[in-house]
């Protein structure tokens, strides 16, 4: 029972992480019908950015998170307006296909500017863990789960109470009627990619920190999150968080009990388990657990 309980506590810690990516994701889709492979580069840079206010400009931790988060909005919003705004209009498949290369241009800006070595993101939970009962819980891990709890409910504040909102709500639920009520498309845009920025550089912190290090590797294991958004619902921040713990929770338990109980599925078979998952589902579930059924007449 002790070792379920350890893997289950890293399972969630795990899909934390996943739901704070996904959430970028989510959001973006959510405003524009169009998902974001742009996401983990995003992540990756706030990690950087964080960690270059940190242990390049000396500031603490606490500031160089805030500004790291500010830093990757802008970036989000910028890219947005430059790149994408004159994408209006055109083939979904168009905009996915630019997203793609904005990831890999964002990846070599990331190298150039960092290298590929490993670095220290020098935050403050290091490897300091407490105990409950027989089950160790990292400081880090307590953090992460925290602040996804955290960004959800803020989500749900932000898309309940705010103007803003309350734009991005009705935009996403009906374009043009949003339009005719004079919300402004624009608007609900660039504001989706700012905070699609603001989200990815604290799961960037959050992949990076601990007894992790920060390397350009950090987009790739964001990119592992996309099962929890088509598992969640492409539409729905709730079921973003839900299906990263539940990708999270599966991947450690495959990872603790699959090499001794089924050694046959091979040793990386942990890695694939997600997206196993992913289509059991999709199959009972084409929207996902918590995405919104599109109705079409004919």
């Amino acid at each position: 029972m002790t070792k379920f309980l350890q893997l289950a506590f890293a399972g969630v810690a795990l899909g934390a992480q996943y739901s704070l990516v996904a959430l970028g994701f989510v959001v973006i889709y959510k405003a524009t019908g169009v998902i974001n492979f742009a996401q983990g580069a995003l992540v990756a840079l706030g990690a950087y950015l964080a960690f270059n206010f940190h242990q390049t400009q000396h500031l603490s931790f606490a500031v160089a998170v805030v500004l790291a988060m500010l830093s990757c909005a802008v970036i989000g919003i910028l890219i947005e307006q430059l790149v994408l705004r004159r994408m209006v209009g055109q083939p979904v498949f168009a905009v996915i296909i630019i997203t793609i290369g904005i990831l890999f241009v964002l990846e070599q800006v990331v190298t150039s500017v960092w290298g590929s070595e490993n670095l220290n993101l020098g935050d403050p939970w290091g490897l300091k863990r407490v105990t409950a009962g027989k089950v160790v819980l990292s400081h880090h891990d307590l953090w992460t789960i925290g602040l996804a709890a955290g960004v959800l409910g803020l989500f749900f504040l932000f898309f309940r109470y705010s103007s803003l909102g309350l734009a991005m709500r009705a935009s996403a639920i009906d374009q043009e009627a949003s339009l005719a009520q004079g919300i402004s498309a624009r608007r609900v845009v660039a504001a989706s990619w700012g905070i699609a920025g603001l989200v990815a550089a604290l799961a960037g912190v959050t992949l990076a920190a601990g007894s992790a290090a920060l390397n350009p590797g950090v987009d790739v294991i964001a990119l592992r999150a996309f099962p929890a958004m088509i598992l969640g619902g492409l539409d729905s921040p709730a079921g973003a968080v839900v299906g990263g713990v539940i990708i999270g929770v599966t991947q450690v338990l495959t990872a603790g009990y699959q090499p001794e109980n089924a050694s046959w599925l091979g040793p990386g078979f942990h890695n694939v388990m997600p997206y196993v998952v992913m289509i059991v589902i999709l199959l009972v579930r084409p929207y996902g657990l918590f995405g919104t059924r599109q109705v079409r007449r004919v």
